[in-house]
């Protein structure tokens, strides 16, 4: 293959999606150019996707002092570096088990916000151990939208996020665009906001803006931030566990006794093919 062309695959986790770039030994992609992100997830334009997955052997990335086993490079669709993400995590292990690259043990994955371990479960599906959340500042923020406001919770994934609980899914609007939020210097490299409504107990349903991606699907990191918002306003004891229901289908987060969140939920490699720099507009 030459040097003007690299492999690509598409996937997805509950129908947040994403390109994965197989970089083993870093050198096809160098510290991956921000143009060529948004180019590759331009829905229009390019392939098309929330974001983008680079996929390094841990020990030849130079991002992170412990790279797991695999680590994972994440891009926001703008091309703008991410810490973590919780629905690409599940489909780049996916794309892992599917080449073969990883045996029966979990995964150690190294992310910016630390290394994860995920395991494929029995049925197909994916756990994540995404770690303890952080409540830097658990009063104080509102969010707006649409013309309305909320309070919400501050809840640090690896990633910031704030959780707005909401009377129906309609009320923030069209989410294409970053919702507004207050104190500003709360988020200076912004901020995923999730909205909230309840379906019963340990059920809810959510909306997101992914901040430098726009409305999405779903939102992995967003659905365990969700979780302690909610567990937290129920004041519930741990281990708890939600359904929690996204545009693009349904995840199982548990927030175990350890304070470590668990998500569960399905990933798929739909398609693959080679790409051709020679492509990229001028």
């Amino acid at each position: 293959m030459s040097t003007s062309t690299f492999p690509w695959l598409k996937g997805h986790g509950t129908e947040n999606d994403f390109v994965l770039l197989p970089d083993p030994d870093g050198t096809i992609h160098g510290d991956l150019d921000a143009g060529l992100v948004r180019f590759l997830c331009d829905r229009h334009a390019g392939i098309g996707a929330d974001g983008v997955l680079r996929v390094i052997e841990g020990s030849k990335q130079s991002y992170v002092e412990d790279g797991g086993d695999w680590f994972m490079d994440y891009r926001n669709a703008d091309g703008s570096v991410a810490e973590m993400c919780g629905n690409g995590i599940r489909v780049f292990v996916r794309y892992l088990a599917d080449e073969g690259l990883v045996g029966d043990k979990p995964v150690r994955v190294g992310t910016r916000a630390g290394v994860k371990e995920v395991v494929l479960n029995d049925d197909g599906t994916f756990t994540a151990d995404m770690g303890e959340p952080a409540l830097p500042r658990p009063s104080g923020i509102v969010v707006e939208a649409n013309g309305h406001q909320w309070p919400a919770l501050h809840v640090d994934m690896g990633n910031p996020h704030a959780v707005a609980f909401v009377d129906d899914l309609r009320e923030p609007g069209w989410l294409l665009e970053q919702p507004g939020w207050s104190p500003v210097e709360a988020f200076p490299d912004g901020v995923n906001v999730e909205f909230v409504v309840r379906k019963g107990p340990n059920e809810v349903e959510m909306r997101v803006h992914e901040r430098g991606s726009g409305e999405t699907r779903s939102c992995g990191t967003g659905t365990c931030a969700v979780t302690v918002a909610s567990a937290r306003a129920a004041r519930q004891e741990l281990p708890v566990t939600y359904r929690v229901g996204v545009l693009g289908g349904a995840v199982t987060v548990t927030w175990r006794a350890d304070n470590h969140l668990e998500l569960t939920g399905p990933a798929v490699v739909h398609a693959r093919g080679v790409f051709d720099r020679a492509w990229l507009p001028a």
